[in-house]
């Protein structure tokens, strides 16, 4: 195998760690960009001080056995970080102390969801180059499954996009052909109207002409 696909296939992946919401987040990716596109950030939480490289063991376990995948745990707690997390059991009183706090000062917080993620210590176990090169791929195949999910959403939505216009334009159609249908319908009633009043008035023609005709003739006489 040549060495440059080599070490693309073994890149390394580093875990990476942010707040957001009701939640922790850390996912094990080969980049902050990786990590971001997979957490769907609309903007860069490193710049903003929400998110960093973790080296915690714990957390850096837990991700690197799911490479790519997006773990949680609820926000503030020191729990594992897993798939499914369940919310904070402390919402009211977190929201209670945070709403005082809010009361006390002449500034907000426009980050309350969000808290400083701070250092972690220092990994006590190192990834070896296999276990390294298995997480790597494990990201990939998991990008690949999401980059699939993504195309499925985005096919979806433009089915129903599509479905949508052809419904309307459908239902134009419709309205256009009943408008139609009712207007000949009118023109039709119109016609045959006519159609007996040009009736009405030659019977009334003939008879005055024959009248007329006839006192034509006695006058010649």
């Amino acid at each position: 195998m040549p060495k440059e696909a080599k070490s693309r296939s073994t890149r390394k992946l580093k875990t990476y760690q942010t707040s957001l919401g009701f939640y922790d987040q850390a996912i094990a990716a080969p980049s902050m960009k990786a990590a971001l596109q997979a957490w769907g950030a609309s903007s860069n939480l490193f710049h903003q001080g929400v998110a960093k490289e973790t080296e915690d063991p714990d957390i850096v376990a837990a991700a690197m056995a799911k490479p790519g995948v997006v773990l949680r745990r609820p926000v503030g707690s020191n729990g594992p970080f897993t798939e499914s997390a369940e919310l904070p059991t402390d919402l009211g009183e977190s929201e209670a102390r945070s709403g005082s706090k809010r009361n006390g000062r002449s500034k907000s917080n426009s980050r309350s969801n969000r808290r400083t993620i701070k250092p972690a210590r220092k990994a006590s176990r190192k990834i070896d180059d296999q276990a390294a090169r298995k997480a790597a791929a494990a990201f990939e195949k998991e990008e690949r499954r999401r980059e699939d999910e993504r195309r499925k959403e985005e096919a979806a939505r433009a089915r129903e996009r599509r479905e949508k216009a052809v419904a309307t334009a459908q239902a134009a159609l419709d309205r256009a052909r009943r408008e139609h249908e009712a207007r000949a319908e009118e023109i039709e009633a119109e016609r045959i109207a006519l159609d007996e009043r040009a009736e009405a008035e030659q019977g009334r023609w003939d008879k005055q002409r024959m009248k007329l005709e006839q006192a034509l003739r006695r006058a010649r006489e």
